[in-house]
């Protein structure tokens, strides 16, 4: 797409705004797709109206300076999961769900679904995760984890909510009640869409072409990703997918040994990852949407969404800065000046 825009002297943003579709490549219809917007409130955020498309353009002493963005998609996955609800005489709740909360909020997550599905505060909600003996749940991954197992969570819920109207009067019996919810059906008979969250990311930068060596000053991420059900953990969460995209953009290689077929890179001194030194200021702004063709919480996946479009806006930072247009990653200090040297046939 960067290219395409440098080729017909057409703006990045804009090229992607008029080339927008509200269907997917099989036909299908997308359930919400609001990548336009995030494209202009991460342009008017970003100031990309004052950016100066002249390749290498400009210049802070040793450094030339360039901005970039891409956009990035993930699919909105849903998988099915079961989940239990109980409730007890001192209206407490003890909610399971075969969830694993590798450190990206799931217990909370899970327990302010619940507590919203129930109609009490959160402090009533004890949540119960990451034992087999609960039964069937998809995996902490595919950025489906909330959507999935909030779902089961939230059918259980409102299920155990209306058996004790119903059957109790609205009183909880002294031996308690239990409920059990299984999604499989429900995900089943959803509509025909293409589920997916959008976002669009834009970088700024700077690179040295003397030694090939590129910092990152700023990214801004603008994402619509559904119902966010925790805005703090949901920021959280897409700095790290940014930060990762930033390794990903500028450091991260793995790397083969050819005699061996074995890792070279293998531990933290020779595979670098992006540290304190490498990520730079990160904002991140939510484009409000409501998606009735997803699950009962309206919510989409965030954890990979983040990192789609980082190295992209990286690299095309790096050639808005340098005039050179990286085709492999990381773009090191060695290939950068590995190409800047093929380029000018040295």
């Amino acid at each position: 797409m960067d290219e395409l825009a440098t080729a017909g002297n057409w703006d990045p943003v804009q090229l992607r705004i008029d080339n927008d579709t509200d269907r997917d490549a099989e036909g299908l219809p997308f359930s919400s797709r609001h990548l336009v917007e995030c494209l202009r409130r991460g342009a008017e955020a970003f100031g990309w109206s004052g950016r100066d498309p002249r390749i290498g353009s400009r210049r802070e002493g040793r450094w030339l300076l360039g901005t970039g963005v891409a956009s990035s998609t993930f699919p909105a996955i849903t998988w099915p999961s079961t989940a239990t609800a109980r409730a007890t005489a001192d209206e407490h709740f003890h909610v399971a769900v075969n969830a694993a909360d590798i450190g990206t909020g799931a217990r909370t997550v899970m327990r302010q679904i619940a507590a919203d599905a129930l109609g009490v505060p959160t402090h009533c909600v004890e949540i119960t995760v990451g034992d087999s003996a609960i039964g069937q749940a998809p995996v902490a991954g595919g950025s489906m984890g909330t959507s999935s197992w909030g779902w089961a969570v939230t059918k259980a819920c409102l299920a155990l909510r209306e058996r004790i109207d119903r059957e109790h009067g609205g009183r909880v019996p002294p031996e308690g009640i239990s409920v059990g919810a299984d999604t499989t059906a429900d995900i089943a008979a959803r509509g025909d869409y293409s589920r997916h969250a959008f976002g669009a990311q834009f970088c700024a930068l700077r690179a040295d072409p003397r030694t090939g060596e590129v910092r990152i000053d700023r990214l801004l991420g603008v994402f619509a990703a559904g119902q966010i059900i925790n805005p703090t953990t949901a920021r959280s969460q897409l700095i790290g997918g940014m930060t990762m995209g930033v390794g990903m953009a500028l450091t991260e290689q793995t790397i083969l040994d050819p005699r061996t077929g074995d890792f070279v890179t293998s531990d933290l001194a020779s595979y670098h990852v992006a540290v304190n030194a490498d990520v730079p200021r990160i904002d991140i702004e939510f484009v409000p949407e409501d998606d009735p063709h997803l699950n009962p919480m309206g919510s989409k996946g965030i954890g990979e969404l983040g990192i789609v479009g980082t190295a992209a806006a990286v690299a095309n930072a790096v050639y808005h800065a340098t005039g050179i247009r990286v085709r492999s990653l990381p773009i090191t200090p060695a290939a950068l000046l590995s190409y800047s040297s093929s380029s000018t046939g040295a």
